[in-house]
């Protein structure tokens, strides 16, 4: 893993990170990021989704039992205060070494203790010349856990998906940038409030924005 640009090392971890993970071959996930479910709480269908929960035992990534996502309406104002459910990301994929690779990252630089609960949001945002797709609907915000990772899997077709990071919602940005296949953004989400901008298609046709988003704990019950 190679460290392109971020902020310094804490005694407990990351504030915030930008690395390139060489070692993750990404070819195997993209097949799987053409059948997700549309996400049936925002409006528009331009989202589709599966989510998953994780625990690390030793040296094996364990899969736990389906649960909801539950945020207040302090961290997301758009869906916060309802349980939301997901189907589970495809079992094919969660068996592939490089999922488990990019799980025990995530773990490992953010230096989560054993057995914490860990959320794999695995996300597809498309957009149109009719329909310009919005990663982040509910605006500037937290997750309401510790640690959140954002790893590029792909981009087609697309301008715009511009990632931002914010010490607080009213000043200007601290890190902003389009995450490239590969590109793996962790940051401390009790320090950091984080955006992504729409996307709308370079060229006429669909344009998609692939990525998973890890968490940590899960937000899962």
């Amino acid at each position: 893993m190679q460290t392109l640009w971020g902020s310094a090392e804490s005694a407990y971890a990351i504030s915030f990170a930008l690395e390139k993970v060489d070692s993750i071959e990404l070819e195997g996930f993209k097949r799987f990021f053409r059948d997700l479910p549309v996400d049936p709480y925002i409006k528009g269908n331009y989202r589709t989704r599966r989510l998953s929960r994780f625990k690390i035992i030793g040296n094996e990534l364990v899969k736990l039992p389906h649960g909801y996502l539950f945020q207040s309406k302090n961290y997301n104002p758009l869906v916060g205060g309802i349980k939301r459910e997901f189907a589970e990301l495809d079992d094919a994929m969660i068996e592939l070494d490089e999922f488990k690779k990019l799980v025990f990252e995530f773990s490992h630089y953010c230096k989560l203790n054993p057995g914490v609960e860990i959320g794999v949001h695995q996300i597809r945002t498309s957009c149109s010349p009719d329909n310009f797709g919005n990663p982040a609907p509910e605006g500037i915000h937290r997750d309401g856990c510790e640690f959140v990772g954002i790893f590029a899997v792909d981009r087609e077709n697309i301008a715009g998906g511009e990632t931002h990071l914010y010490v607080a919602k009213k000043e200007k940005p601290v890190f902003n940038k389009v995450l490239r296949a590969g590109e793996l953004l962790l940051v401390n989400d009790r320090e950091f409030f984080h955006f992504t901008t729409p996307i709308k298609p370079l060229s006429p046709g669909l344009g998609t924005r692939d990525v998973f988003v890890l968490t940590s704990p899960s937000l899962l019950s």
